[in-house]
């Protein structure tokens, strides 16, 4: 998938003996170049993709040839959208006045590019108000999560932010009985300065004690299964403060607005196949719930958030795609999960 100011990409390619590239429709070579066309064994080159200025996804295969096999390799092109922001396929819409929009690299400082920061880790869209994000998003995979331990690293500020505008959680919970409950959990980031980054201030939210250890993590570890079973799992995980009138207890000298609600938005990608489905839970839930029997539909969830998931989605599939992705029945839809 490419955004629709295109650029360069490096790719890798791995054949026993002899491999030839091309592009089908051959009219791709018009919007794409390749550095290289023919090779031995394992090669690097570099694909270039140009701006699409039209209204239109494009969309065109790679093909790779041996002797022997043959391997295609499709690419979309998204048109421009109408809010300008990375094309990764997990972001909400940044349409809210007054949040703050970040994303960390693996190292867990700020990401500038890929060329500068290797591979984006999550992204949050902060309140300066509540001292919470309304939203951390991210994608999910066996090679994202990567391996280790949990650090247990609690940190006092986030270096995206300064530390006057966090709740500092390094010594300890908000109070008032309220646990620092993950955005992204811990067990996402496995590796050690990425799983660092899940212990900042702005990754956590007061979140109720049986709220946490059972319905939420019980969530999390089935969010992990459905991205072990598919290429890439994109996920929102968010909480809802605007009608909340509760406050934890003060942390550095700040309280946090304690959430109603919590929700994940999931986007599947399988293949060339795409599928979606949401939770909506209430922070109040009894623990004896499961959160299974909340399953809502991704047009469904931003009816009841007022937020517009996936926004990227259409310039990457068209329209009509997006709307029957994000309108599905999640019940029939998970079960293929």
């Amino acid at each position: 998938m490419v955004p629709y100011d295109g650029g360069r990409q490096a790719v890798t390619v791995a054949a026993q003996k002899d491999w030839k590239l091309s592009l089908e429709p051959s009219s791709a070579s018009d919007w794409i170049s390749l550095s290289q066309t023919g090779g031995t064994a394992i090669t690097s080159i570099f694909l270039t993709v140009a701006r699409n200025d039209s209204e239109d996804v494009r969309e065109a295969d790679l093909v790779i040839t041996t002797r022997s096999h043959k391997v295609t390799s499709h690419i979309i092109q998204g048109s421009k959208g109408r809010v300008q922001m990375p094309g990764w396929l997990e972001l909400p819409a940044l349409d809210q006045p007054g949040l703050g929009f970040f994303t960390h690299s693996m190292d867990g400082g700020a990401y500038v590019n890929s060329k500068t920061s290797g591979v984006r880790n999550w992204s949050f869209y902060y309140d300066y108000d509540a001292y919470v994000s309304w939203w951390v998003a991210y994608p999910l995979n066996k090679g994202l999560i990567g391996s280790g331990s949990r650090s247990n690293a609690w940190q006092a500020s986030d270096p995206l932010l300064p530390y006057s505008a966090v709740c500092d959680l390094s010594g300890g919970s908000y109070g008032g009985g309220w646990t620092r409950g993950h955005q992204i959990p811990s067990a996402d980031r496995l590796n050690y300065a990425a799983n660092v980054s899940t212990f900042y201030p702005t990754n956590m939210t007061p979140q109720d004690y049986d709220f946490n250890c059972y319905i939420w993590a019980d969530l999390e570890s089935q969010v992990r299964l459905y991205a072990a079973r598919c290429d890439t799992l994109y996920v929102v995980t968010g909480c809802d403060v605007r009608n909340s009138t509760r406050w934890s207890g003060s942390k550095g000298g700040h309280s946090a607005k304690v959430p109603t609600h919590y929700y994940k938005a999931l986007l599947r990608k399988k293949g060339t196949d795409y599928s979606a489905i949401a939770f909506w839970l209430s922070h109040t839930m009894d623990p004896s719930e499961r959160f299974i029997d909340h399953m809502v539909s991704i047009d469904e969830l931003e009816e009841k958030t007022g937020l517009d998931f996936f926004v990227n989605l259409s310039s990457f599939l068209g329209k009509d795609k997006e709307a029957a992705i994000e309108s599905a029945d999640p019940a029939r839809i998970e079960s293929t999960w």
